[in-house]
């Protein structure tokens, strides 16, 4: 897969292609991003890699047959970025690998020249919400002179394993209640969940006094950004599940089965770079006959098991 650009200015025009050397078996993934032109979301496939996996490819130089491109510098670097989507547009590189391909050099036609990044440490996933995005490419610059330097990138994603093992995992127990009107427990059976998991639990009404049409279970996430004065929260609701149609009853117990599997999901991130958190939260929600809502939120703790 070839990615290309153009420049236009003194001289031919040259292009310059970004090539992975295992393509043709490496996994890909779709991704949905926020595409600023548009302003809409839009979905992309990237080739997918994970931390300590080795980069390697070809950059692929070409102009018109028959032309010349005289250049003073070719590098190639691998990139790691975070881009704080506010007015400003802050970008942040955590990760940056430089290799000087070739200098003083010229082109005819075509050259084709390698690039490898071993081991490379990509210790953050790839995310791409509402108003951040972490994201590792390759960037390519030729350097010419009397001309602007020719920029190409070509966005990789990554995706890391959390090993069970180095956790805790605890059951979630909490109480929700207006007094002398409803009391309810609610019980899940841990605090942390892969992203193909089952959330299971219970919901017990001890006390009963009003009239309630309905309740839901609701997976919100929500993204920090920024520190200090200038904090920044965005919400989304990224599934819902009605758990309760009707009036409930002292004593009963109403089950809960929600699975993650079929939801546009991501691990936890916790103060990335000091730069942002996403974090999820169950939220329970009764509605009752005069369509007032009682919300109670518990965090949740999400991780990947599987690639």
């Amino acid at each position: 897969m070839m990615f290309s650009s153009n420049l236009f200015g003194f001289g031919a025009a040259v292009r310059i292609n970004v090539t992975f050397d295992d393509a043709a078996t490496r996994k890909r993934v779709g991704v949905k991003k926020f595409n600023e032109e548009t302003q809409q979301h839009e979905k992309e496939v990237l080739y997918l890699f994970t931390n300590h996996d080795s980069i390697k490819g070809q950059v692929v130089l070409s102009t018109a047959a028959g032309k010349r491109v005289d250049y003073t510098e070719l590098i190639c670097e691998l990139v790691g970025q975070i881009v704080l989507n506010g007015e400003t547009r802050e970008t942040y590189e955590f990760t940056s690998l430089a290799q000087v391909l070739d200098r003083n050099s010229y082109l005819e036609e075509l050259k084709v020249l390698d690039y490898t990044f071993e081991n490379v440490e990509a210790l953050h996933e790839s995310y791409s919400g509402i108003g951040v995005r972490l994201r590792y490419f390759i960037r390519v610059t030729l350097t010419r002179s009397y001309v602007p330097n020719m920029v190409e990138e070509q966005e990789f994603w990554v995706q890391n394993i959390t090993h069970e093992a180095d956790m805790i995992n605890n059951s979630i127990k909490m109480e929700v209640g207006i007094e002398d009107c409803l009391h309810i427990e609610f019980e899940y059976d841990k605090a942390k969940y892969h992203l193909n998991d089952v959330v299971l639990g219970k919901i017990y009404f001890l006390l009963v006094k009003i009239n309630l049409k309905f309740m839901e279970l609701s997976i919100l996430r929500r993204e920090t950004t920024g520190a200090g004065t200038s904090i920044y929260n965005d919400s989304e609701t990224v599934a819902k599940y009605e758990i309760m149609d009707g009036e409930p009853i002292k004593d009963e117990s109403i089950p809960v089965r929600l699975f993650l599997g079929g939801f546009r999901l991501t691990p936890t991130y916790t103060h990335v770079c000091n730069k942002f958190s996403t974090k999820y939260y169950l939220n329970l929600v009764l509605v009752d006959s005069c369509d007032r809502r009682y919300y109670k939120q518990q965090e949740i703790r999400l991780w990947r098991k599987h690639l």
